[in-house]
């Protein structure tokens, strides 16, 4: 087996690990939490689903790649929960350390396409990671909201909390933005949101 060839292997045992990499949102019908690969596996789904919505054109296979990569780094930086305030201080410099080494394990030319693409995504300044970021947003909202806010309540999670989080890319769609409004609105008026 050739050098690069071997590389790339390691890479795909390597994101195995992402099934083993637990969330704070359940999955809508089973009583667990889903796992890294699962979530990145359904923004895939949504960004060739949703892409229409989009304000501004996106590249949608480009918008794939981001967000199966997105959270690759997980793997040795861990998940911060999104409203972990004390953990989001040392996530980037984890994170970054991370992709250093997981991307690392690729042939130099897949190990600095994959590497921009997951640092395009951090950067989210670009249409196409600002679309994806919005997709990272609403795909835990909406199975949080479907399963009952179990994760807000769980947490103690205010209003201002997911509103703050998702507030930045209300303007990347106007379909996307109602959907969200209307899940952080109907989820107080229910009690599942503080």
């Amino acid at each position: 087996m050739d050098n690069r060839l071997r590389k790339q292997l390691d890479f795909i045992l390597e994101l195995d690990k992402m099934k083993n990499l637990y969330r704070q949102t359940y999955v809508l019908h089973e009583d667990r939490k889903e796992n890294d690969a699962e979530h990145s596996w359904h923004l895939a789904i949504l960004a060739f689903m949703l892409a229409e919505y989009s304000k501004e054109p996106v590249d949608v296979l480009h918008v794939m790649k981001m967000v199966l990569l997105h959270d690759v780094v997980e793997i040795d930086a861990g998940d911060t929960y999104c409203y972990d305030s004390e953990g989001y201080k040392s996530k980037a410099e984890r994170e970054e350390k991370a992709a250093q080494r997981i991307f690392g394990l690729l042939p130099d030319d897949q190990r600095d396409e994959f590497y921009a693409l997951w640092r395009e995504f951090e950067d989210s300044e670009t249409a196409d990671a600002r679309f994806a970021a919005v997709l990272d947003r609403i795909q835990p909202l909406l199975l949080n909201y479907t399963k009952g806010g179990v994760s807000w309540q769980e947490h103690g999670i205010r209003r201002e909390q997911v509103l703050a989080r998702n507030s930045q890319y209300l303007d990347v769609s106007d379909e996307l933005a109602e959907v969200i409004l209307d899940i952080i609105n109907d989820a107080e008026s229910k009690g599942w949101l503080k």
